[in-house]
């Protein structure tokens, strides 16, 4: 069975994080919600503690399923790691220095990475060679000049899947459910979902 492990943060967008959550669920895909907490005042990495409440950028609470924990979390574990955006969530994740020897492990192993919305700024901290990928606009003066940007809806450059914002959350996860299942799969859970005949995807 395929695996993904999503992380979260304080200020992470709700709809970036639950969309592809529970679409992987429908596809079979074993999910795992890690809680990345913001940086000590010191600047160190914070110490694990029992997983908290994240608060969403709009207010909502979601429990994760577990603390980030590097020996936990990487590409000998899961085959897909994902960062959603939100802009104060996507700042602690893209910051974060274990999230960012993620990225690059899970690519280095071959594993699939998928960045959507302020989320894609890890690509840049993470030291990512230029290559095409996509944002939510309020972050794009930030990536243009290392990356090469577009504005389509996802981008998929080898390993490393982005997206714009919420409203692609659906096609992202989409996305990411061929990649690891197959364009069957994809079909087979988007069905059931209805959505109207003239939705692009």
């Amino acid at each position: 069975m395929p695996s993904a492990l999503i992380l979260m943060a304080d200020g992470t967008e709700e709809m970036e994080f639950t969309i592809p959550y529970d679409t992987f669920v429908r596809a079979g895909i074993s999910c795992t919600s890690a809680f990345v907490p913001a940086p000590d005042t010191d600047g160190s990495e914070p110490h694990a503690v029992s997983p908290p409440f994240c608060k969403g950028s709009r207010g909502i609470n979601i429990q994760p399923d577990t603390y980030l924990e590097k020996h936990k979390c990487g590409p000998d574990h899961f085959d897909l790691l994902v960062i959603p955006g939100g802009a104060k969530g996507a700042e602690t994740l893209s910051q974060s220095s274990v999230v960012q020897e993620l990225v690059r492990d899970y690519l280095d192993h071959d594993k699939f990475v998928g960045m959507i919305c302020a989320g894609s700024l890890a690509a840049s901290t993470s030291g990512l060679p230029k290559q095409r990928l996509t944002s939510h606009p309020s972050v794009r003066t930030q990536l243009e000049k290392d990356f090469d940007y577009s504005e389509d809806s996802v981008v998929i450059s080898g390993k490393l899947v982005t997206s714009r914002g919420p409203g692609t959350a659906f096609p992202f996860a989409f996305t990411l459910v061929e990649l690891l299942c197959g364009i069957a799969k994809r079909e087979e859970v988007r069905s059931p979902m209805i959505f109207p005949l003239s939705t692009p995807f």
